[in-house]
């Protein structure tokens, strides 16, 4: 009944190299971070500055820009048309912090622009928090009452509602790289950083992009887990 839950499965084994990754990935973000906030921008603009101009630069003063508590807690929040920069952005004036601000304002100008990836990602977040929280309990019942009618069905419904936090990261993978691209241009195209500065921002926001890759990785892996225990389980 229980076939290829815990032991014996194969698919534990990318999966559990997909969860290294995504632990690998995160680290390096971290570290990465840690060592360009030495590099500091000659223009001595911070990271609430950053995100400033380039909001007003794209006509969206409207747009408010906060501190929030943590580090790399950095996000828009387009429901109240706040960025939110984290304690370590928000007032250093390092290139890390300043291409973490611009990735922010970034994601901003996509909201503005009507960018079709953040459109559907935002669009599917209700589905999304929804089957997350569904989809293990509803194939787990499944998996249990495999020899009943709806045993399958169950484990079909969880497959489901798992595919929709798989599409989540699927949407959430071209938002982030297209907000890092914006950035990284209009730092350039500005003249906010420069040379060794310009590096470090990238730098930075590519460490960050990987994380995004990971967890995709690690949900499609996890998806095509589902999908074989379950196959396995139809043949017994």
């Amino acid at each position: 009944m229980l076939f290829g839950l815990f032991m014996g499965d194969w698919t534990l084994v990318p999966l559990f190299i997909a969860m290294i990754f995504t632990f690998v990935a995160q680290i390096n973000v971290k570290s990465t971070f840690n060592k360009y906030q030495n590099v500091r921008n000659r223009r001595s603009i911070t990271g609430a500055e950053a995100a400033r101009k380039i909001l007003d630069a794209n006509g969206l003063s409207h747009i408010s820009v906060e501190r929030v508590s943590g580090e790399l807690t950095d996000h828009y929040d387009p429901r109240t048309d706040v960025i939110r920069l984290s304690d370590s952005v928000y007032s250093s004036t390092s290139a890390a912090a300043v291409g973490i601000a611009a990735h922010e304002a970034g994601h901003a100008i996509q909201h503005a622009q009507n960018y079709a990836p953040i459109k559907i990602r935002a669009a599917i977040i209700p589905v999304t928090n929804i089957g997350s929280r569904l989809s293990w309990p509803l194939f787990l019942i499944g998996l249990l009452l495999a020899g009943a009618p709806y045993g399958s069905i169950l484990m079909l419904a969880g497959i489901v509602c798992f595919s929709f936090s798989t599409l989540f990261q699927l949407v959430t993978l071209p938002t982030e790289f297209n907000a890092s691209e914006r950035a990284m241009r209009t730092l350039e195209s500005t003249a906010m950083l420069d040379g060794e500065e310009l590096v470090a921002a990238r730098k930075v926001l590519s460490a960050a992009a990987m994380t995004y890759v990971a967890a995709l990785a690690y949900s499609l892996v996890y998806l095509l887990r589902l999908i074989l225990i379950f196959n396995g389980n139809r043949r017994r």
